[in-house]
C-alpha cells in the first residue's frame, strides 16, 4: 500500500513492524520479520532517508518509528506536488506540440465522452460555452439530459445567444412537450417540426458539435467534433432538416396584435399543432381542451377564411400570416 511513496514490499513490513512495537533493536526486529539483520538494517536506513524512522540517541542499536500522521503526511503533501508539476509539465509539453504542428492531428478533431454524467456535463459546457448561437436537433428520447433539465440552455439564451431547434413530433405528444417548446419560443427560439430527425445533434457556433455514440439501453457515449470536414457535413445536415421542418407557434410567442376579427392564441396553438401532424386528439391533449372545442375552433377557422377544407385553411394561414412559413 505504500508502494506510492516508493517504499518496497520489505521497506514497509519493516516499518509497520516499527510502528507495532514503537522502538526495537534490529535484532528483535529482524526476528520479527524473519530476516536477516543486515537486511532489516538496509529496511530502516531507507526508512531514515523517507523520515519514517530515526536511531535512538540512547542506544545506536535500537530504532525509533516517527508518528505516521505526520510522516507519512508529509510525504504524501511531497507526492501531490510532483505530481502536479510532472501534470503541469504535460500540458506545455502538449501546447508546445500542437504549436509546431503544421495540422491539427486526427485525434484532436474528435473527442469520445463516455458515461451519462460525462455526456451531460460535456453538453451544457457546450451551451454554456456559446457566443452567437447554437443549433440543434432534437428526438423524443433523450439520453442523458432532458429538457427540463436543460438549464445552461436558458442560461445560454439569457447571455443572447440565438437558438435554432428542430424537434420531431413525437416530442410534441411527451407530457411536458408543449410546456418545453412554449418556454423556448418565449426566449425568441426558433423552433420547427418534422416527423423525424435523422440524428441527435448540437452545434455550437459553428465550431463544435455533439452526436451521440450509443442508443438507448448502452451506457451513453457521444462524439464531440471540432472543427473538420465532418462538423461541416453535421451542420449541413442541420441546415438541410431546417429546411424542410416546419416553423412552430404557441401562444406564449406572440399573438396577432389587437385584430379581434382573426384567430386568438389559442386558435394559433391549434393551427401549428394541427400543420405540425398532431390529430384532433392530441392537439385538445397537449392544450388541456375538449375535442368538441378543438374541433369547434378549427370549424370556426374555415368559416372565417371561407374554405371547405383543412388543407385549405392551412394555405390560408400561411397567406394571412397566422403561422409563420
Amino acid at each position: 500500500m505504500l508502494g506510492a511513496i516508493g517504499l518496497d514490499e520489505r521497506q514497509e513490513s519493516a516499518y509497520r513492524a516499527l510502528v507495532a512495537l514503537g522502538a526495537a533493536e534490529v535484532s528483535d526486529l529482524a526476528h520479527r520479520l524473519g530476516l536477516p539483520e543486515a537486511d532489516t538494517e538496509r529496511a530502516l536506513r531507507r526508512l531514515e532517508q523517507h523520515g519514517l524512522a530515526a536511531q535512538s540517541s540512547a542506544r545506536t542499536e535500537r530504532w525509533v518509528a516517527a508518528p505516521p500522521g505526520v510522516a507519512l503526511g508529509a510525504l504524501l503533501t511531497q507526492q501531490r506536488h510532483e505530481l502536479e508539476q510532472a501534470e503541469l509539465a504535460a500540458v506545455l509539453l502538449a501546447e508546445e506540440y500542437r504549436m509546431d504542428a503544421d495540422q491539427p492531428a486526427v485525434h484532436d478533431l474528435v473527442e469520445v465522452v463516455t458515461g451519462a454524467s460525462a455526456v451531460a456535463h460535456r453538453f451544457h459546457q457546450l451551451q454554456l460555452g456559446a457566443v452567437s448561437e447554437v443549433c440543434a436537433l432534437v428526438t423524443g428520447k433523450p439520453i442523458a439530459v432532458s429538457g427540463m433539465e436543460n438549464e445552461s440552455e436558458e442560461q445560454a439564451a439569457a447571455r443572447g445567444v440565438s437558438f435554432r431547434v428542430v424537434v420531431e413530433r413525437e416530442v410534441l405528444a411527451l407530457p411536458s412537450g408543449i410546456v418545453e417548446l412554449s418556454a423556448a419560443l418565449s426566449r425568441h427560439e426558433q423552433c420547427r417540426v418534422v416527423d423525424r430527425v435523422p440524428t441527435k445533434l448540437v452545434i455550437a457556433d459553428g465550431a463544435m458539435a455533439m452526436v451521440p455514440l450509443t442508443g438507448r439501453g448502452a451506457d451513453p457515449a457521444a462524439l464531440v467534433v471540432h472543427g473538420s470536414g465532418l462538423l461541416e457535413s453535421l451542420t449541413g445536415l442541420f441546415e438541410a432538416v431546417w429546411r424542410e421542418a416546419m416553423p412552430l407557434r404557441l401562444a406564449e410567442s406572440g399573438g396577432i396584435g389587437e385584430d379581434t376579427t382573426g384567430p386568438d392564441p389559442t386558435d394559433l396553438e391549434i393551427l401549428s399543432l394541427l400543420l405540425a401532424g398532431l390529430t384532433d386528439a392530441s392537439v385538445a391533449k397537449q392544450l388541456d381542451l375538449g375535442l368538441r372545442t378543438v374541433q369547434r375552433r378549427v370549424k370556426g377557422l374555415m368559416e372565417l377564411t371561407g374554405v371547405s377544407t383543412r388543407l385549405q385553411l392551412g394555405w390560408h394561414a400561411f397567406e394571412r400570416g397566422w403561422v409563420a412559413r
